[in-house]
């Protein structure tokens, strides 16, 4: 295994468990986990930040989904990612935000759905590492 493959691997499985604690803060601390939500797009720096995960997360989907179970969906969502951290970093900072501090709330009135969702995707991620491995 390359360097970048290891690199790749690493990143989608921190990406599951990214999700996985999202879902388990929307579940048992939905007030914090809505704030975390409502800080996206909050600043520039935050913002490029946001966008620079977004960037590492889609690229390494696309370089590992190959080598996981339902390798098409994978690369579907790697590139969805991709294209539309594209969108976004053609578009003002501000732009984001405003659509943030629209769009968030309307999310966060649902955050147990969003929970289960995020526990939901961040388990299928890391199953589709591990049957992906074992054949």
């Amino acid at each position: 295994m390359s360097l970048l493959e290891a690199f790749a691997l690493a990143v989608v499985v921190l990406a599951g468990l990214y999700l996985l604690a999202l879902g388990g803060a929307s579940l048992f601390a939905p007030t914090r986990a809505s704030r975390f939500l409502l800080g996206f797009a909050s600043s520039a720096p935050v913002h490029f930040t946001e966008l620079f995960l977004r960037f590492v997360a889609g690229a390494a989907l696309v370089l590992h989904a190959p080598r996981m179970a339902l390798s098409g969906a994978f690369n579907l969502f790697g590139w969805v990612l991709l294209v539309t951290t594209a969108c976004l970093l053609l578009i003002p900072w501000r732009w984001h935000h405003r659509f943030a501090q629209r769009a968030v709330p309307l999310f966060t009135r649902y955050i147990a759905l969003l929970g289960l969702v995020s526990l939901a995707m961040g388990g299928l991620i890391l199953a589709a590492v591990a049957l992906g491995r074992a054949a």
